[in-house]
């Protein structure tokens, strides 16, 4: 029987009683879950239920398929987040138990059918938490009278490490993270519309790695049916890791725990700590720390999701698909070596490492210069970086369903942010546009004005993509589907408007070699 959990007095759940009190929640929403029932509490209108387990604690169960839960008798509090996966990084509370999802709907009533709009958090595939108020389910449930969910899952090597070849215990290990998504979307499936949500309207949307993990369950046959709609913020999945590559990967890994391929059985008993830590270990095939997502194994995953077309199974599925017009501003800090001190002779040389395009960087350099010469070397580093790093798999992934004229629509941001003006519209900007979390750490869009107005654009369209399948509207302007002769693209800005194939001329440069996805 699983009782209430031990971490309801950590630190983030006093973290979060203390923010309930401000707004005068009160634990008395009661659900009837398919394991057992569940007490959340009510906030400013909302029912809101945190840290609801949606599969049973994986420290048991490393490195093998998730679990339902066992029932449980009584009353089980939802009234705090529960523990992140082990990772490097920020998170205050982790734990190998982290199968939990959270709910913020507007009303308990069982034949509401409200749209679902479950969102799959971003850190690539090796961190990153739901917990992050930045990806809060509160406003864009209130404004859109929807229900929001929000999933954590097994991450790095606990969700990814290939070890398949090595014991047959673990044939499943290179996706057992995807396997964890697909358990809580089948948690939503059986149980959402005891939250006044509809099981048959289910739309995943997932920001960076989130995004690329929804890309690949658009492959994967375990997860067809299980959701209806797809939004990918800047994240993409065009190939999955091969697995001599990921096999490659796990013997480096392995090497740097002192565990031998021919005994695992030290990986299952050493502390978490020690895994995580193995993770520093340079990666065989990219060099930096080692790279672990899903893997084509011929098991889960049959074909890559979007080589050498877009998989079948996702084509009916409704998709939008966005970037930031300068993603690496996020990665490359304005104050740090590779922008300090930037010039015109030293920009190709610096920008090369970041472009992952086997073209001449001065080359690139030069295009840019012909064609905007009042740039800086900054602006043109973050310009070029940005289309030859992480736009090519967006376009892959537009043109291949608009091939077979699949539902596609695509956007891209162009709100510059008021706080930290010299990295333009970066990366992760449209989580806070799309959630309305504007004033949350770590956002860049400031609370202005300007980004309320973009944030109102995004959350509009988002709220009737999940509604009806189309991100159209009444009042809205038309926003044409993808297609090859137009490329019609949403701009999300303080004013939001439709354009034809912008910077197209930088898709057609870079479109020169062949894209190579990080991590396969």
């Amino acid at each position: 029987m699983i009782g209430r959990r031990p971490f309801l007095t950590s630190t983030i759940g006093l973290m979060v009683t203390a923010a309930s009190a401000r707004v005068g929640a009160v634990a008395n929403s009661v659900v009837a879950t398919t394991h057992g029932r569940i007490r959340g509490t009510r906030e400013g209108g909302l029912h809101v239920f945190r840290g609801v387990r949606y599969g049973q604690d994986t420290t048991r169960r490393r490195f093998m398929p998730s679990v339902p839960p066992e029932r449980w008798s009584g009353i089980v509090d939802a009234t705090h987040f529960a523990p992140s996966c082990p990772q490097k990084g920020k998170q205050a509370v982790t734990s190998e138990d982290c199968l939990f999802l959270n709910i913020w709907t507007p009303g308990t009533e069982g034949q509401a059918k409200r749209p679902v709009m479950l969102y799959i958090h971003g850190g690539a595939y090796s961190n990153g938490s739901v917990v992050d108020p930045l990806n809060h389910g509160d406003r864009l449930a209130a404004r859109g009278d929807i229900v929001v969910v929000t999933v954590n899952h097994r991450l790095n090597a606990l969700g990814y490490l290939y070890l398949a070849g090595l014991d047959p215990r673990f044939a499943d290990s290179g996706n057992v993270g995807q396997l964890d998504l697909i358990l809580a979307l089948r948690w939503v499936r059986d149980n959402i519309a005891a939250f006044g949500g509809d099981p048959a309207n289910i739309l995943l949307f997932g920001q960076s790695g989130g995004g690329a993990k929804i890309a690949t369950m658009m492959a994967m046959p375990a997860a067809k049916g299980l959701f209806h709609r797809a939004i990918t913020m800047s994240g993409q999945q065009v190939t999955a890791s091969g697995p001599i590559n990921a096999a490659r990967r796990t013997a480096a890994y392995l090497d740097r725990l002192g565990v031998r391929p021919t005994d695992l059985e030290p990986l299952l008993t050493m502390p978490v700590e020690r895994l995580i830590e193995g993770l520093s270990v340079e990666d065989p095939i990219l060099g930096g720390g080692v790279y672990m997502g899903p893997v084509l194994d011929m098991r889960w995953l049959l074909r890559h999701p979007f080589w050498p077309d877009a998989a079948p199974q996702g084509n009916a599925i409704p998709m939008m698909l966005g970037n930031t017009r300068e993603e690496t501003g996020a990665f490359i800090d304005p104050g740090g070596p590779i922008a300090r001190g930037l010039n015109w002779d030293n920009l190709a040389a610096r920008m090369a490492p970041e472009l992952r395009m086997d073209l001449p960087p001065e080359w690139i350099v030069a295009q840019y210069r012909a064609r905007f010469p009042d740039w800086s070397a900054e602006r043109i580093l973050y310009a070029a970086t940005t289309a030859g790093r992480s736009w090519p798999g967006q376009v892959l992934e537009a043109e291949a369903r608009a091939r077979v004229d699949a539902p596609t629509w695509v956007y891209q941001v162009d709100f510059q942010s008021p706080t930290q003006p010299r990295r333009g519209a970066p990366h992760t900007m449209d989580i806070a546009l799309a959630f309305g979390t504007l004033d949350a750490p770590g956002s860049f869009t400031g609370t202005g004005q300007g980004a309320r107005a973009a944030s109102a654009a995004v959350m509009a369209r988002f709220l009737h993509f999940a509604r009806a399948g189309n991100p159209d509207g009444p009042g809205l302007e038309s926003w044409p589907q993808y297609r090859l002769d137009h490329r019609s693209t949403m701009i999300f800005d303080t004013a939001s408007r439709v354009e034809d194939d912008p910077r197209g001329w930088e898709r057609e440069l870079f479109a020169r070699v062949p894209y190579i996805q990080p991590g396969s």
